[in-house]
């Protein structure tokens, strides 16, 4: 029979929006809604992680920074001429960067170190953590480091007397340490004797040597006592916790910055390292003085003997030859031959120094080379290249105490030292050929004098021989004393170039943990976990929950909302018939009402994308809700492969609709009453070995032409149209067919499968309806089941059957 079209709907309850719709604005509003719905946990989050940032500030050791400022002199490099040549810049900048390395050398720390008392730190227990005393301590630990120690963990002192006390460890596991073979040894559990051991007498075991001495007026107390390795403690103040860095962009100013849970301790140890590298700077600065002061020493020790001995001689032979002066002709010869014999002596000190200087060249040992202008030795070309060189090997010093020796830096000053004792040796060669020049003219001067010499009276000669010896002597060692003295003068006038511009100082409270920083962090946090789980929530999410998104992705129009049933039986209309789920369905038939022609029979099916989504219980309370009525109503159940429906009335499947399609039974034989007026079943029956086939046959519109003639309503429970192909041949004898999509069950994919059906034109009349919606949904503030303008959605409680049972 062939039906009108059916009536247009004259209200669309459920319109889908329009495509372009924003689906941002709809996803943010359901984020915002199901974060305020969850205000509960966002709120336990919140505290969890406050109380969490309290345990992590009181159990944290603060942190101090404290900070100094040092001034570093720029001065032009003595090597410009030669960087110039090979395209070097920017030297300040790279001298700045060298003295930061300095700073943070190992070389320096020690030496710092070694002037401070860090060996051993002190810790009382406080409320919470163990707090370090460094200063006014109670006690006061010598520790031989000569011999081995316990590093790595602490060790409890206690007394209750002056006399005497008791000392344990603390910690499981220790390392013993022996500086002075740099040996390390892991020692789980040290036993110490129990004790007590006496104030000011030491302590010697085999892995601790130290001794303890009061140094409070404490009767009684306990404190914790740490021994630091030196290694370690090095470690410790050249690491990441030192920082040094310019005040400013193009400034020579550095701020030192340490991090230490002791300011005092840092403070100390901030103007101890700054002291220490100035005192460093000037032994560098004064060692050419001092090599200088060192040389003459020794050339005065040789000088000094043989000057006395001159000096004796000349007294004897004026004694024993009773003559005290000498002639005129003599007193020209003596002071003639004085004076080349002098210049000769210089000459040939010249000279030794030429080869001596030429000996550490060739030895590549700098450490004791001496500048020839602290010698007398006026030569601007050597003087200039000797002081370079002193200054490159300073700078290869500076590089090493951070840098290896295949370091791109140290290859490139090697380079220059090399290049530059070559040079010096070119020159040292150059003048010690001048110098052998000079020796041999005067020599031969001598000689032309010693013939006036000899015409003299013999006792004139050995007195004036005497003479001439003791003043080459003498005017030598005058010599050398005078330069002397110039070098001492050098060294005691020079100053540091670099200087202290601030004092180390404290910044005042900690930096670390900042309180405020950390609620504000774990505020935060406490906010965002319980967002993050809720945006995951959403955009995770692949299963139907939103009602506002399947009206967007659909391109069937929602017809109805039905709510989730409590119940463990599907009969919700005939049991339960005031529940917000009974008029769900009566809400449904409504609209139906406004979409089929009401003086005709109808035939509705019913099916879904996959088993399980509610497709049954939907068939079963829509034909409840007609029998209701008044109308007649006949329930089919067309699921052959999965039959349900009888068993929720309480009936037998022996036979139904597969005896009936396959020819065995007739109709009357097939109909079963459900116990309920005005509504009949037609069970599935047992399952056929080709259920497809029957669902398409001749008999299924022979079925269905005698059933409108007895009913009015025929309800289709048809197999998923995902899984099987019929449900989509029984469209096309049905008025009406409506998709059931389950709440939470149902994937957004199934929407996208029928939006193809539709495309493809497959789909006649069809309408979706929303099953199994649960309080959380109807939170979202769509509801469910509503009729054309009127309906109910005030939500589970409003019915009385749900009151009581509530």
């Amino acid at each position: 029979m062939n039906y009108p079209p059916p009536n247009p709907l004259p209200t669309n309850p459920y319109p889908r929006p329009n495509p372009g719709q924003d689906d941002d604005s709809r996803e943010i509003r359901q984020i915002v809604w199901q974060y305020l719905s969850i205000w509960y946990l966002v709120l336990l989050s919140v505290v969890i992680a406050l109380a969490g940032a309290y345990l992590y500030i009181r159990y944290s050791t603060p942190i101090y920074e404290v900070s100094s400022k040092f001034f570093i002199k720029e001065k032009e490099s003595p090597l410009s001429i030669f960087e110039d040549a090979v395209g070097l810049s920017s030297q300040a900048e790279i001298g700045l960067i060298n003295q930061t390395i300095m700073l943070k050398s190992r070389p320096i720390a020690s030496a710092a170190l070694a002037k401070l008392d860090f060996d051993v730190e002190y810790y009382t227990q406080g409320v919470f953590i163990q707090k370090e005393v460094y200063g006014n301590t109670p006690l006061a630990v010598d520790v031989d480091w000569s011999r081995p120690q316990l590093v790595g963990g602490g060790l409890r002192i206690r007394w209750s007397d002056s006399q005497q006390f008791t000392l344990e460890a603390v910690d499981e596991t220790y390392t013993q340490v022996h500086e002075p073979s740099q040996s390390r040894l892991r020692i789980e559990e040290p036993q110490i004797p129990a004790g007590p051991f006496p104030f000011g007498k030491a302590i010697e075991l085999p892995f601790l040597n130290l001794t303890v001495a009061r140094t409070g007026l404490e009767e009684s107390g306990e404190i914790v006592i740490r021994l630091r390795d030196r290694s370690g403690l090095i470690g410790q103040y050249t690491g990441t916790n030192l920082t040094i860095q310019p005040v400013e962009k193009q400034s020579s100013i550095l701020n030192l910055s340490l991090k230490t849970p002791t300011p005092e301790k840092g403070r100390a140890y901030l103007n101890t390292l700054q002291e220490v590298y100035l005192e460093d700077e000037l032994a560098q600065k004064n060692t050419m003085s001092t090599n200088t002061i060192d040389f003459i020493d020794a050339q005065l020790v040789v000088l000094s003997d043989s000057l006395m001995y001159a000096e004796s001689r000349l007294e004897n032979f004026r004694s024993n030859n009773r003559i005290y002066n000498i002639t005129s002709e003599g007193s020209a010869v003596f002071q003639q031959l004085s004076e080349l014999e002098g210049q000769l002596a210089q000459e040939e000190f010249k000279r030794d120094y030429y080869r001596q200087l030429t000996d550490y060249l060739v030895r590549e040992d700098y450490s004791d080379i001496v500048v020839p202008s602290g010698l007398g030795i006026q030569d601007p070309i050597l003087n200039s290249l000797i002081q370079n060189l002193l200054l490159l090997q300073a700078e290869k010093s500076s590089h090493l105490a951070k840098l290896k020796e295949s370091a791109p830096m140290v290859r490139d000053v090697n380079r220059k030292i090399s290049d530059m004792n070559r040079s010096i040796r070119e020159v040292l060669q150059n003048v010690d050929q001048n110098a052998a020049l000079i020796i041999a003219d005067l020599q031969q001067r001598i000689r032309v004098m010693e013939g006036d010499f000899n015409r003299l009276p013999q006792t004139e000669q050995n007195l004036l021989r005497i003479q001439r010896e003791f003043a080459l002597n003498e005017g030598l060692y005058t010599y050398l004393l005078q330069k002397r003295a110039e070098a001492a003068i050098t060294r005691a006038s020079n100053t540091a170039a670099n200087r202290v511009v601030e004092e180390a100082m404290g910044g005042g409270g900690p930096i670390s943990p900042r309180s405020g920083r950390a609620y504000a962090l774990a505020l935060s946090l406490g906010m965002l976990i319980p967002l993050l789980g809720v945006l995951a929530k959403v955009y995770l999410n692949t299963k139907l929950k939103d009602i506002g998104e399947l009206r967007q992705r659909s391109e069937l129009n929602l017809i109805s909302q039905i709510g989730f049933s409590e119940e463990t039986e599907n009969l919700v209309v005939f049991n339960r018939p005031r529940s917000g789920v009974a008029e769900a369905f009566r809400s449904l038939r409504s609209n139906i009402n406004f979409i089929l022609p009401k003086d005709q029979p109808a035939v509705i099916m019913l099916t879904s994308s996959i088993s399980g989504e509610g497709k049954t219980f939907c068939g079963i309370n829509l034909a409840s809700v007609y029998a209701l009525l008044g109308k007649r109503t006949v329930l089919v159940g067309c699921d052959m492969r999965k039959p349900k429906i009888f068993g929720d009335f309480g009936l037998e499947n022996k036979k139904g609709l597969s005896n009936y399609l396959s020819g065995m039974e007739e109709l009357p034989a097939v109909v079963q009453p459900s116990g309920y007026e005005h509504l009949d079943i037609i069970a599935s029956g047992p399952i056929p070995p080709n259920p497809s086939e029957l669902l398409v046959s001749d008999r299924m519109n022979t079925l269905l032409d005698s059933l409108k003639e007895r009913y009015e309503v025929i309800i289709l429970d048809c197999p998923p149209v995902g899984l099987v192909s019929e449900s989509l041949d029984l469209m096309q004898v049905s008025d009406l067919c409506l998709f059931i999509l389950r709440y939470n069950y149902s994937q957004k994919a199934f929407v996208d499968h029928i939006n193809l059906l539709k495309k493809q034109q497959q789909l006649k009349n069809a309408y979706l309806v929303f099953n199994g919606l649960d309080k959380t949904a109807n939170s979202y503030g769509y509801g469910y089941g509503y009729g054309y303008g009127y309906g109910y959605g005030y939500g589970y409680g409003y019915y009385s059957d749900d009151t009581k049972k509530s």
